[in-house]
C-alpha cells in the first residue's frame, strides 16, 4: 500500500500506525504532519478522513483553511464551500450557536457556503458523505454558472 500524499510505498509499521490513528494509509512524514495539525488546530479525525475521501474522489479540498476569521476544517475553494465537522453539536451553548451563525453569515457575505456535518456521519457513512458533498459542489457550480 502507498501513502495517499506522496505515493511512497509504506512499510508495515508505518501503515499500521497511520491506519490506527486516522484510518488512512500515510507515511510517517505525513502522519507526523497531521499529528501537528491536530495538536495546533484540534482538527477532528473525521475531518482528516473526509479530506482524504474527497481527495480520492478528485475534489481539491484544503485541510484547516483560514477564512479570515477562523480556521475551517475543510474548504473547497473552487466551489466556495466551507465544511465544519461538528463534534459537539449536542453540547452547544446559546452563545456558541450565535457565534457560529455570525461566522456563517460572514462567510456567506463573502460568497462562501458553510455546511456543518456531524462527525458520526463521517465516521459511519464516509462514502455516502463524500458522494453528497460532490453533489453539493456540483450544485453550487451549476448555480453560479446560471447567475
Amino acid at each position: 500500500m502507498n501513502c495517499l500524499e506522496c505515493q511512497k510505498e509504506l512499510k508495515d509499521g508505518e501503515l499500521n500506525e497511520a491506519l490506527v490513528a486516522y484510518q488512512v494509509p500515510l507515511c510517517s512524514k505525513h502522519k507526523k504532519r497531521l499529528d501537528g495539525l491536530i495538536k495546533d488546530h484540534n482538527t477532528p479525525v473525521e475531518a482528516i478522513q473526509l479530506y482524504y475521501g474527497l481527495k480520492q474522489a478528485d475534489i481539491s479540498p484544503m485541510l484547516e483553511w483560514w477564512n479570515g476569521k477562523r480556521s475551517v476544517d475543510i474548504a473547497i475553494s473552487r466551489a466556495k464551500l466551507n465544511i465544519i465537522i461538528d463534534t459537539e453539536y449536542d453540547q452547544m451553548t446559546q452563545e456558541e450557536a450565535i457565534s457560529d451563525l455570525e461566522h456563517t453569515m460572514h462567510s456567506f457575505k463573502n460568497g462562501f457556503t458553510t455546511i456543518r456535518i456531524p462527525h458520526t456521519l463521517v465516521k459511519h457513512y464516509l462514502l455516502e458523505t463524500v458522494q453528497n458533498i460532490i453533489g453539493i459542489v456540483e450544485g453550487i457550480k451549476a448555480n453560479v454558472r446560471a447567475i
